[in-house]
């Protein structure tokens, strides 16, 4: 078999598209078969959503806010509450900056809007599955805002960071596997794996995604987006990073 059929077939997720907007839908339904993924299913209202996702099981779902039934942010919240695994990009015609802070809070892997060029679209799909957190470029500047109480208090625990913990935070923020991070830091897997906990510890979060949205969100990290892809790469201003515990 052919490298490039090879590489097709190990990047094959299944994807869940949640989106009453039924051409949108089949058109990035259409999108996704074409390299190699595979969609589990089209829902077009939160109940079917829920139902197909709790027969499915799919490893990524992407989640239109706007549904008849019920905001998506809650669908998406359940999802991840009852499969933390599973990976949930918000899909919306939206560019509220609230929206994008409330969905990193609940755990959201991503929010693309709905006028997104589709090699882009595709491109932080992989970004997601590659363990990064992707927001809209025009939007990741208003993320942060004016400090709150909240934000305060996110400043003072990313404040109990060593100066080794940054590095590694940075480096889980550009969704780095714990054997990158173990070379580009000339560390064991060991201490690699001690450092990440102890980030998530003193962030109080529950995996390095978790940790991630939860930094965007308070303004302890910023976020750039690449200009070829459309991805989220995060520079820091104190903090944080994503995908599960320990690597």
């Amino acid at each position: 078999m052919p490298e490039s059929e090879e590489e097709g077939m190990a990047e094959e997720v299944r994807i869940l598209i949640v989106d009453d907007h039924k051409l949108f839908a089949e058109v990035i339904r259409s999108t996704l078969e074409a390299i190699g993924m595979t969609v589990v299913d089209v829902a077009t209202n939160g109940f079917q959503a829920l139902e197909t996702f709790r027969r499915e099981r799919p490893d990524l779902v992407l989640l239109d806010l706007g549904l008849p039934d019920s905001h998506g942010l809650a669908i998406g919240q359940t999802i991840i509450e009852e499969s933390p695994d599973t990976k949930v990009i918000a899909v919306t015609a939206s560019t509220d900056p609230r929206a994008v802070s409330e969905a990193l809070r609940l755990g959201f892997a991503g929010f693309v809007t709905k006028d997104t060029p589709v090699s882009q679209f595709v491109s932080s799909i992989r970004a997601v599955l590659d363990g990064q957190v992707v927001v809209p470029r025009q939007m990741a500047r208003h993320i942060g805002g004016a400090r709150s109480k909240e934000e305060e208090q996110a400043a003072l625990l990313a404040q109990q960071l060593t100066p080794r913990e940054m590095e590694v935070l940075q480096l889980l923020a550009k969704g780095a596997s714990s054997s990158q991070m173990a070379k580009e830091l000339t560390l064991s897997m060991n201490t690699v794996r001690t450092h990440v906990q102890s980030v998530l510890n003193k962030l109080g979060a529950h995996s390095r995604l978790e940790a991630a949205a939860f930094a965007v969100r308070y303004g302890i990290v910023k976020v750039q987006s690449d200009r070829s892809v459309g991805r989220s790469e995060w520079s820091s201003g104190d903090g944080p990073g994503e995908g599960r515990a320990g690597g």
